[in-house]
């Protein structure tokens, strides 16, 4: 077992709980699924939002999943760093996980307008 990095990102249409919430779960759902992993797979996920993103915490929305051992996995957010032209509304995610993939069949998950933003390895 080896341990491994995952990421993602996703674009928000507006800046609301709700809406946060459903994108946020849709992301971590998305990158648990296409990696055949579970919340005991998840050692840490590290959320960041870009400085427009003000109605609520990744992390926030990631726990009102309601994923079994989510509870136990320890989420931290912060803020992107804000760069001129840079795509606004984004939440991204970096997930440290427990897996016998080897690097090259990870998926990394880019959901939406956010796939332009590594279109090298986003699936």
């Amino acid at each position: 077992m080896a341990v491994r990095a995952v990421r993602g990102a996703v674009q928000l249409e507006r800046d609301a709980a709700d809406h946060m919430d459903e994108q946020v779960g849709e992301l971590l759902t998305a990158v648990l699924e296409r990696n055949g992993l579970t919340a005991d797979d998840l050692i840490s996920i590290w959320f960041t939002a870009t400085p427009d993103l003000h109605s609520d915490f990744p992390a926030a929305a990631a726990r009102k999943l309601g994923v079994d051992g989510l509870a136990d996995v320890p989420l931290i957010c912060a803020q992107e760093l804000e760069i001129a032209g840079a795509m606004p509304r984004v939440v991204r995610l970096l997930a440290h996980i427990e897996t016998d993939l080897p690097k090259s069949e990870i998926a990394h998950v880019y959901l939406g307008a956010a796939a332009a933003l590594r279109k090298d390895i986003a699936q």
